[in-house]
Parts: C-alpha cells; structure tokens; sequence
C-alpha cells in the first residue's frame, strides 16, 4: 500500500506550517510506515501538484494520502475516504476578514469543503479538536497528534539565575508573522504600556517575515518595536537569549508552537487568557487580556517583581515541556496505528470484489 504525504509547502522558508510537516509527518517520524513524499519546486509547481497532480495520483491508484499543510483540493473530495488532512487550527473559517482573496479562494473555500464532508482528520490540540467539531460531520473522527518539541534553536535555560532580578531595560521578544491574526500591534501598545509604568527602555524584538495587513507599517512606527524580519536560527537563538520574556498576543491559535520553543530559553511566556494557551502553557504561563494593554503590563510588571522570578520560570518551563512531549508521544503511537489500519482498509476494500466473485 502506498502512503502519499503532501511534502509540497516544503522548501519555503521555515514556518509552523512547515516545521510540523518536518516534526510529524516526515520519513523519519512515521516509521516503521513506508511513505512517499510528494515535492515541488517554486509556488507555480506547488498549486498544480495541489490542485491536480495528487487528485490524479488517487484517482489511478488505491493510495492513502496525508495532507499536512495546505488543505485539500475540491478534487479529492471524491477520493476523502483515502485522505487524511492535518488541521492546524479553525482561522480560515473564523478570521475571514484576516484573509487576501488569494487566501479565501485557494485554502478557505476548500478547507470548508473538506470540513463538511471528510470522515477523518487529525489535528494539533483538544482546543482545535473542539472547534472543528462544529464545522465537521457528526460522525467524523479526529485524532490528536501534537506534536514533540524539540530544541530547535539550541537554547539553553542554565545561566538565567545568575542575572539580575531586575530587568533593565525589559527585553521582550515575539515570534511569528507579522500579519493580523498574530496581533503585534497589541503586543507593542503592551510594551508601550510598561514603558510608561515602571520599565523605562522597555522594547519589544519582533521574528518573523512580512505578512499581508498593514501591521508591519503600524508596528514600524512605535517606540521600542524592531521589526527583525525572517532570521536565521543562529540570529533566533541569540534575540531569545538576551529576551527577558516571551510575548504572544495572538487573536488565536491552533497550537502556539513558538511558545513551546521558547521554554527551553527558560524565558517566563505572555500569553492571551485563553483555552488554547491554557492547554499548552499549563501552569506555566502569564495570561492577560491582550485588549488591555495597561492591565496586561501590570500583571506582566507583577510576575517579574519577586526575587527568584528567573529561576521560578525556568523550571516551569522544563516541567511543561516534559509534560507536552510525554502527550506529543503517545499521540505518535496511535496516529501510526491508524494510518497502517487505514491502509488495511484501503487493500481489502480493492480485494473484496475479487474475493466475491471467487465465492460465486
């Protein structure tokens, strides 16, 4: 049987989307599955090889395939009982007004599509789980995979003990997209806030390429926000390591895996009150209302006051890392288990005519 893998969004640069590609479903990741990547070169050869290259693969054959990034074509609705989509979170549904026309035609139209009539997904927390379920059919099946997090920015969380309690000037640091849905803005009108209440020079590094929005314009404009573009990991580890916190102020989430990441940094992590952070963070995280940018800088000004808050933090994080990579691996073993069922399936029910006409 073979098992397709929508390997085509890889080769860009390096985001969520891909890093949970590389992270779950790589050769590597789904043995002992065999399993066939699909690649492309360049955006062009990516839509093709989407929207028609692996409806065809399916149409002449009996193969399981997973789609992991992009959601899948309307063509392969025929075929949804052979195709197992990934889903990253609800915001092409819920932020419609987030997206370019671009973004509506070719992944919200068909992730709608997909929603409403596949039988199975899997997906990257309970919180995306729970938000689907009201887009999917009653009867579908979505299973957990989150995903490990691994070390991938080498950081290192010994040695923040021995800085001093008081952060002067307050370095925060933000990893993400600069587009709507990651909210920015919110987070430089919060270090705004704690510029003005306590943490004079306080100033906010932003990671992350220019997305669609005028957010970026928006963020150039406020005092202590630097806009640092796509960087290389190398660059990454060092912002994380002179940062004094993490800070996400995101409308949603599917997941949040840069707050995980971050953890390893040791770095206390800012996040929105809400279910999804909540899940990753555990008891972890500094939760606000990015909405109140005064409220969230006093709470953020409470957490870093005590004596020992570095080490407090440190070892918060390395507790909910242990805690999230223990889940992310019994997740891998049943996700496995369900592709090599799926798979049986898919051989029996090529089989199964034959077999009848043998019987007669």
């Amino acid at each position: 049987m073979t098992i397709y893998v929508d390997h085509t969004h890889l080769g860009r640069h390096v985001t969520g989307l891909e890093r949970i590609t590389q992270e779950l479903f790589s050769e590597a990741a789904l043995k002992p599955l065999d399993i066939v990547p699909i690649t492309s070169s360049g955006t062009r050869q990516m839509i093709t090889t989407q929207t028609f290259g692996l409806p065809a693969r399916l149409a002449t054959s009996n193969a399981l395939l997973l789609c992991p990034g992009f959601p899948p074509s309307p063509l392969l609705r025929p075929f949804a009982q052979r195709v197992l989509p990934y889903i990253h979170d609800d915001f092409l549904i819920t932020r419609s007004d987030d997206l370019n026309i671009r973004a509506k035609l070719y992944m919200a139209a068909p992730f709608r599509i997909a929603l409403k009539h596949y039988p199975r997904f899997l997906t990257n927390s309970r919180d995306t789980l729970r938000k689907i379920s009201a887009y999917t059919r009653a009867d579908a099946n979505i299973t957990l995979y989150r995903p490990p997090v691994r070390n991938v920015f080498n950081l290192q969380s010994t040695g923040r003990d021995a800085r001093g309690v008081n952060a002067a000037p307050l370095r925060a640091v933000a990893l993400g997209t600069v587009e709507p849905r990651k909210n920015f803005v919110a987070a430089g009108h919060i270090v705004g806030a704690l510029r003005q209440h306590g943490f004079p020079g306080a100033t906010l590094d932003i990671v992350g390429r220019r997305g669609w929005g005028d957010d970026w314009t928006t963020l150039e404009r406020m005092p202590g926000v630097t806009l640092h573009g796509y960087q290389s990991a190398e660059n990454v580890t060092r912002l994380l390591d002179q940062a004094d916190i993490f800070l996400c102020t995101s409308h949603d989430e599917g997941l949040g895996l840069p707050l995980l990441e971050a953890q390893y940094a040791g770095l206390p992590v800012v996040a929105p009150n809400a279910p999804v952070f909540h899940e990753v963070l555990g008891n972890s995280g500094i939760f606000i209302d990015t909405s109140d940018h005064g409220n969230a800088a006093a709470q953020i000004g409470a957490a870093i006051a005590t004596p020992k808050w570095r080490p407090q933090y440190a070892s918060a994080a390395t507790q909910n890392l242990a805690r999230w990579n223990a889940l992310a691996a019994s997740d891998h073993n049943t996700v496995i288990d369900l592709i090599a069922e799926l798979a049986i399936d898919a051989v029996n029910r090529r089989t199964a005519p034959k077999d009848n006409m043998i019987a007669r």
